[in-house]
């Protein structure tokens, strides 16, 4: 799709010139007549400027300082290894963005590909739920994306325990992740990151999928892929197990553990590591046989488990209607064939009855301004949140969610929330 205007791809933002003294805007110094000819007499092997050449570079160069200029860059929001967020403004709309700052320098051979694909990515996806692109561009040793500015994360909504909220509102919030991770999928990427902190939400309530550092386009159904994606909480059994071969199942899963930490307000699948992410999941939904999921036992880090039995969803889910559950059934399967596809879980009939979900203005929100937080490192080794040290979640105490009221669970509910560690 053609990019909009001033917004340039990675490799031109790359091109404009990375680690240079002075000369031009970006450093490079000017080169005269003389240089050129010299350059296109030699036959040293060098490589050799046209005046064509120089002129586009330069030009380049220009376009790229002006885009630079067109913004300021005020207060860090964000830090993390390879990356650093600032609140900025466009100077001539003073509409406030974000500054996504990409240390280039860091990297042996240059940009991280994951500042690649993320450029990449958000230039081809536009959509209502997926976080808008403004701009790129190269300052010093640093990739630059501008991206829309949102408030807060739905991890901040989560955490906030002043914050009560109703059936209504985490449909909501369902719903819109559904919608944006659709128009992924039928675009065939594949998110490979969800996770509540990777889920922003505007000032208008709005929610967007944020973070593209892990996508990637699929096609091919027997394209070999990593199996190092997804953060451990939200990562499904056949990744955990050495899946090379995967699909969309996967966004799905985590989305399903997104949900299920709404309803909880805590995170409803957190191992200490895969091993024990194993563990967790099967404590929970039984271990699979191979009639729930033909072929499992062929994949390559497969490893067997101690018969477990799946534990009742509406006993931990109390609050949750008949089709709330039957809609988180349908998104946890273990054989991802058999999981619901995004299209399908749009058309479910927990988003087509009531209560019918609340408009994003009228959404819950955490009060005051986004606050500094740490960019997670892309080893998505651990969970999210409370865990990037490998400690589980807090304990806390569960929620109604239809009712938005703070109750201790009864002892039956207890029981089995114990069993999966999460009292």
């Amino acid at each position: 799709m053609p990019l909009r205007a001033g917004l340039r791809g990675p490799e031109q933002a790359i091109a404009g010139g990375l680690d240079h003294g002075p000369g031009t805007p970006s450093g490079r110094p000017f080169l005269s007549d003389t240089a050129i000819s010299s350059d296109l007499d030699s036959s040293d092997g060098r490589w050799q400027y046209t005046r064509v050449q120089v002129a586009i570079m330069e030009a380049a160069e220009l376009a790229n300082l002006r885009i630079q200029q067109s913004y300021t860059k005020e207060r860090k929001i964000g830090e993390g290894t390879y990356a650093s967020v600032y609140e900025g403004h466009q100077k001539k709309s003073n509409r406030k963005v974000a500054i996504k700052k990409i240390k280039a320098g860091q990297f042996k051979d240059g940009l991280d590909m994951s500042a690649i694909r993320e450029v990449k990515f958000l230039q081809e996806l536009s959509h209502p739920n997926v976080i808008g692109l403004l701009d790129v561009f190269s300052s010093k040793s640093n990739l630059n994306l501008v991206l829309e500015f949102l408030d807060t994360d739905l991890e901040a909504v989560i955490k906030d325990r002043e914050l009560v909220f109703q059936a209504s509102d985490i449909k909501s919030w369902m719903l819109m992740t559904m919608q944006g991770l659709d128009f992924c999928h039928q675009n065939w990427v594949l998110h490979r990151d969800m996770k509540p902190n990777n889920l922003l939400i505007a000032s208008d309530g709005t929610l967007k999928i944020a973070d593209f550092g892990l996508a990637r386009e699929y096609a091919d159904p027997g394209t070999r892929m990593t199996c190092q994606v997804v953060t451990r909480w939200y990562r499904p059994p056949e990744l955990l197990y050495g899946a090379r071969a995967y699909s969309t199942g996967v966004d799905i899963w985590a989305v399903g553990c997104i949900f299920a930490e709404l309803m909880l307000r805590t995170p409803y699948l957190a191992g200490e590591n895969d091993f024990d992410q194993l563990s967790t999941i099967f404590r929970a939904l039984g271990t699979p046989t191979d009639q729930d999921w033909p072929g499992h036992k062929r994949l390559a880090d497969y490893v067997e488990f101690p018969k477990q039995y799946k534990q009742p969803l509406d006993l931990l889910f109390s609050a949750a209607n008949d089709d709330a559950i039957d809609f988180l059934e349908c998104c946890l399967k273990f054989d991802p064939r058999k999981r619901i596809n995004s299209r399908q879980a749009l058309r479910h009939q927990y988003f087509n009855s009531t209560p019918y979900p609340t408009k994003p203005q009228n959404l819950p929100k955490p009060k005051g301004a986004l606050v500094p937080r740490q960019i997670a490192p892309q080893d998505h080794g651990a969970g999210g949140g409370d865990s990037k040290n490998g400690n589980g979640p807090k304990k806390r105490k569960s929620v109604v969610a239809n009712s938005g009221q703070d109750v201790e669970m009864d002892d039956r509910t207890r029981k089995i929330a114990k069993r999966l560690d999460f009292s």
